[in-house]
């Protein structure tokens, strides 16, 4: 059975910041599926060896380029590489992150700046520099940011603090590239399966049924689910989209109680 999503995508480029692994590479691999070429950056050189090797193994037409999103000449000239090889860069995904349970006097300063630097520094860079790569008008840029964008959580004071960044950040390119027609969103997910990140914040069975409870779908979504959205963002389907932060979180935003507290030690 065909998707309704089957070649929606057919003669695009695809640029994905921290591709490699987790909803990331779930997102390359949902581009891909609708007919996108994928070009893909993360820090590991294996990594993303091994992405794009799956990728191309499963017939895509896939690229990458090991690059830190923390060194903008670095997503300078993946992103010079991308263009050299594919054309015109039709979409963006910027996502790589970084996090991890800790309370702000129980981490140093340089643990604060590493998930600030990864999260809202590393995707300035990659946003910024895709600028002039971009088709225009008819790109699409999407960030990956988080719930703690909006809801402030314990052990969570870099997270939040980088996310919340993220999001106003999508929403100034918004209005500063709108003109050039180029469309500007992020993706917030909820929690998602098989993911490093949910394994971090609910490491025990006990964790993973207390987080379950206050998700109104009753269970953790799919990769899958974040790649839809990132497909339907970057299609024609979304050309009037532009500035929106749009959940995908099973509806576990709407549970405004502090979630992470109860959930694991933060020292």
């Amino acid at each position: 059975m065909r998707s309704f999503k089957d070649g929606i995508l057919s003669g695009k480029t695809a640029f994905v910041a921290g591709g490699s692994s987790g909803i990331n590479l779930g997102i390359a691999r949902g581009l891909a599926e609708a007919g996108a070429r994928i070009s893909l950056i993360s820090r590991s050189k294996e990594k993303v060896e091994a992405a794009v090797a799956e990728l191309q193994a499963a017939g895509f037409k896939a690229m990458g380029v090991a690059a830190d999103v923390r060194d903008y000449a670095a997503v300078e000239y993946a992103l010079g590489v991308t263009r050299q090889t594919y054309g015109e860069i039709d979409i963006v995904i910027s996502g790589a992150a970084g996090n991890f349970l800790a309370s702000a006097i129980g981490m140093s300063p340089n643990a604060f700046r590493a998930v600030v630097d990864i999260d809202l520094i590393g995707t300035y860079h990659v946003l910024r520099a895709s600028y002039e790569h971009l088709r225009k008008p008819g790109a699409s840029v999407i960030s990956i940011t988080a719930g703690q964008a909006v809801n402030p959580s314990v052990g969570q004071s870099h997270a939040c603090a980088a996310k919340a960044g993220v999001n106003m950040l999508t929403r100034c390119l918004a209005l500063e590239w709108g003109a050039s027609g180029v469309r500007v969103n992020a993706i917030s997910p909820g929690p998602i399966r098989d993911t490093e990140g949910m394994s971090r914040l609910t490491p025990t069975p006990e964790s993973v049924a207390a987080f379950r409870r206050t998700i109104p779908l009753g269970d953790y979504g799919e990769k899958r689910d974040i790649a839809d959205l990132a497909i339907y963002l970057s299609s024609d389907s979304a050309s009037y989209i532009t500035g929106a932060i749009m959940d995908c979180d099973g509806g576990s935003s709407l549970f405004r109680g502090n979630i992470l507290s109860s959930l694991a030690p933060v020292t």
